[in-house]
């Protein structure tokens, strides 16, 4: 009786567990969080290990505060769509008031982690929650335009790390957050491209164009070549300490010029395992760049 008893709670603190990771999209808030370390490595003149700590747990709690408020706005729409109709609130599995205290307690925890390591740090990713949450949730149901807001609070990671390490933004942080700024039009279009038939369903407008067609593969080939240009700025001295020696630079040119051939791959089947592709190669492009950065900083 006693083990059964056990069994159960143990299944329901696995449920628990599974549906907090699902609310806070665990996967996704741990890749913004190495992103931040990313960052933080390149300003960081010593690395401090209750720094990196701080920044590790504010930031995934700032990125699964966004995801729970998110989930608590969408919940009828992510009922529509059979990617996201299994999620905790539409399930049935998780109460809105429970994914509202999750969002709350993260968002004061992330911001009061956040804080600690320095106000400049606090602020943006404020910043981050506001501009996710307030402006582009509410405007994926009415204009594309809303991925081009979205692409603000998902850019601060990489910049967050290099002003926790410095409390300072200049062009350093200014440069790493317009790498992952021009980074996420091809990332996210490709994804829109991918599940375009079940975002109609929940009414959301992903695409720049609207359609699967040749101008919204043209603009991704666009913005893929704007992100190159910029992550291979700092070799030329442009960007003060933040910098890439030639070899790195020419790394990551190539792996840019990989995802632009996959850019241009998809202009020409613009079908969805051409998307599939480019999404998987941005998926790897970022985490790549952020790699070689950081390695290029400790031995060049």
């Amino acid at each position: 009786m006693k083990s059964a008893i056990g069994s159960v709670k143990s299944t329901s603190l696995s449920l628990i567990f599974t549906d907090f990771k699902e609310i806070t999209k665990a996967k996704l808030a741990v890749s913004v969080v190495f992103s931040s370390i990313a960052g933080y490595f390149l300003g960081a003149y010593q690395i401090d290990l209750s720094s990196l700590f701080l920044l590790g747990f504010g930031g995934y709690c700032m990125v699964g505060a966004s995801n729970a408020f998110n989930q608590v706005i969408e919940k009828d729409l992510d009922a529509l769509m059979n990617r996201t109709k299994n999620r905790p609130i539409p399930s049935g599995r998780m109460s809105v008031a429970t994914a509202m205290a999750i969002a709350i307690v993260l968002t004061i925890l992330g911001i009061v982690s956040l804080y600690i390591l320095s106000p400049k740090t606090a602020m943006f990713g404020a910043i981050s929650i506001f501009l996710y949450t307030s402006v582009y949730t509410p405007l994926k149901t009415k204009t594309p335009l809303a991925v081009f807001v979205g692409a603000f609070p998902g850019a601060i990671p990489f910049m967050l790390g290099w002003v926790a390490a410095t409390n300072d933004f200049g062009i350093e942080p200014g440069t790493l957050f317009m790498i992952q700024f021009f980074w996420q039009f091809p990332h996210f279009w490709a994804l829109g491209w991918m599940l375009d038939e079940d975002y109609k369903k929940g009414g959301f407008k992903m695409l720049p164009t609207g359609r699967k067609d040749a101008g919204t593969a043209f603009q991704i080939i666009l913005y893929t070549i704007w992100m190159i240009v910029i992550s291979v700025m700092p070799a030329f001295g442009f960007t003060g300490r933040l910098h890439l020696s030639i070899p790195a630079a020419i790394i990551v040119l190539l792996a840019g010029l990989g995802m632009l051939f996959f850019g241009f791959k998809l202009y020409e089947k613009r079908d969805n395992p051409s998307a599939r592709k480019l999404m998987l190669a941005s998926v790897t492009y970022i985490s790549l760049i952020q790699i070689i950065y950081v390695v290029d900083k400790f031995i060049s």
